[in-house]
């Protein structure tokens, strides 16, 4: 039950790290970026390819992963997203280009892992399990995988930097200012533009480091992306878009239910119930905005925190 568990919040956290990429670009251009998919799965092969070269341990790509989806996110903007914002394109519009670079993305993607089975000679270029090259630790007779400290960890000190780097330091001051009114930062002399690549370049950072963990603790192939953007959309939309810190609270929460919500009801239905998966974050996330139109982010947590006494005194004196 312990690795159960420990897989599960190593998911969740890379699921989460995810949603605050997508976060990220929708507050600063208003871009659902889809490219996201492959920035992820790109994520994945970075680290295989670079194992596969000179071995050693997964953990030492992360870091490549996260830079080299960051490049892509600034190909993207400077490609794509950049010419449409000042054209003042519709939400669609940006949205659906952010498609189009997507299938371009997932084309060099099957060549490079084409030229990686054929000309490299690597016969699981295709598919791959890195889980199986995870370190473990045994721990009271439990196997333990180191997935399921490095995920959780990354996601805590990823929350720790981005709320330094908005808080205190003048560009991350500047950023947010920019975010929430691009007019006025302007005339303050702050450029928009270099605030839109800063957001492009985290938000695929963001996505190559969580396709850099969860090839950890998912089988990797070329579609991989497109089988978990749904996942990674809804927990940027339960956590709501307006918020990094509520779309990393949605992406944990969506993950979480998903893999434990999964292995519950396979266990319990039968196997035949796996196909129905990525209907969990869906119903989770229309759930949460009946409620939570504007998503976990939207919450006045002090209030909740103020009328929470409150709340307890009158059901005990209820009772």
């Amino acid at each position: 039950m312990i690795e159960l568990l420990l897989k599960a919040v190593a998911y969740s956290s890379g699921i989460a790290i995810g949603a605050a990429g997508i976060t990220m670009i929708y507050m600063a251009t208003r871009t659902f970026n889809f490219s996201h998919a492959s920035m992820v799965a790109w994520g994945f092969y970075i680290v295989f390819a670079l194992y596969s070269f000179f071995n050693g341990s997964p953990y030492y790509y992360l870091l490549a992963a996260a830079l080299f989806s960051g490049l892509l996110g600034v190909i993207v903007y400077y490609g794509v997203n950049r010419r449409l914002l000042k054209a003042r394109a519709a939400m669609v519009t940006l949205m659906m280009s952010t498609l189009g670079v997507d299938l371009i993305f997932f084309a060099f993607l099957n060549i490079f892992a084409d030229y990686l089975s054929t000309v490299w000679k690597i016969p699981t270029a295709r598919y791959f399990v890195l889980e199986l090259k995870d370190l473990s630790f045994n721990v009271g007779g439990v196997t333990i995988k180191a997935i399921g400290i490095v995920a959780p960890l990354a996601m805590i000190l990823i929350t720790i930097a981005l709320h330094m780097f908005l808080t205190r330091t003048k560009f991350g001051i500047a950023m947010r200012a920019t975010i929430e009114n691009p007019s006025l930062a302007s005339i303050l002399g702050i450029n928009p533009e270099s605030v839109y690549v800063t957001a492009w370049f985290i938000g695929g950072a963001l996505a190559g480091l969580s396709g850099a963990l969860l090839s950890m603790v998912v089988s990797g192939y070329p579609a991989v992306g497109m089988t978990l953007i749904v996942t990674f959309f809804c927990g940027a939309i339960v956590g709501g878009l307006y918020s990094i810190f509520g779309s990393l609270l949605g992406g944990l929460l969506i993950g979480l239910s998903e893999y434990l919500g999964i292995y519950s009801l396979s266990t319990s239905l039968g196997g035949w119930v796996l196909a129905y998966r990525p209907m969990i974050p869906l119903l989770i996330m229309a759930a949460t905005l009946l409620i939570y139109p504007r998503g976990l982010g939207g919450i006045d947590w002090d209030r909740v925190k103020q009328s929470l006494p409150g709340f307890i005194k009158g059901g005990v004196g209820g009772r």
